[in-house]
């Protein structure tokens, strides 16, 4: 039985791949800022560098080693580059870029000890194609996208793979506080198909990602974002 470890697992896209994976017989552990503390859980802010390695040395001490690594916690402030105060862009660096990086730094001794692994990174449509006034979250996702293609190649020959998926616009909570109500509908009129994407189809590639069908696929950012990135 694998042991996944999913960040950001609350609600939205990393509650959906939690479930998915349990569904499916994998033991799963999961992480938040705000999550009940169980023997499958526990609460860590991952905006702050200390709790990453904490987080690690938890899991290690009461789950067991890592096999499958969700690296989905992740945060968007939306402001005009010149008027970004230094909190928030230490607090988005080290969570969107620093804390995957260092999870998987840590993850990585143990699969490859173990000579099988897999590493999912959620990255975001903007890292691949830019987002006005999200410049810091495109630049840490772009950032993270840089990481999984690097790292699929230093660990190849270990049986490991690492790779990204790129959601765009998500049916999640976090999208309609963003939006209003005609704020969603233009943006779902330059969406090709006319819809946001479902956390479920999310969890679904990262199940695929991890099994041994998808051994061959690594090094890969694969946009699930229902045609936002192929232009009008």
């Amino acid at each position: 039985m694998k042991n996944v470890l999913v960040t950001g697992a609350t609600k939205g896209i990393g509650l959906a791949i939690a479930e998915e994976f349990r569904q499916l017989g994998y033991r799963v552990f999961c992480s938040a800022r705000n999550i009940e503390k169980t023997e499958f859980s526990a609460p860590f802010d991952l905006s702050k560098k200390e709790n990453v390695c904490q987080l690690y040395k938890y899991v290690k001490e009461n789950f067991g080693d890592i096999d499958i690594l969700i690296n989905n916690a992740g945060s968007c402030v939306y402001s005009p580059i010149e008027k970004m105060e230094e909190e928030e862009i230490i607090r988005l660096n080290t969570l969107n870029f620093l804390a995957p990086y260092v999870l998987c730094s840590l993850a990585i001794e143990d699969m490859k000890k173990n000579n099988w692994g897999r590493i999912i990174n959620i990255g975001s449509i903007s890292g691949v194609v830019g987002e006005a006034y999200a410049t810091l979250y495109s630049a840490t996702k772009a950032g993270l996208l840089g990481l999984t293609k690097s790292l699929a190649l230093e660990v190849a020959q270990y049986g490991i793979t690492v790779n990204q998926i790129n959601p765009g616009w998500v049916e999640t909570e976090l999208s309609n506080n963003i939006l209003d109500e005609n704020e969603k509908q233009e943006t779902l009129d330059i969406i090709p198909q006319r819809r946001f994407v479902e956390p479920y189809e999310i969890a679904k590639l990262c199940t695929y990602l991890a099994s041994q069908d998808a051994k061959g696929l690594t090094g890969q950012g694969i946009n699930l974002c229902a045609g936002l990135s192929c232009g009008a």
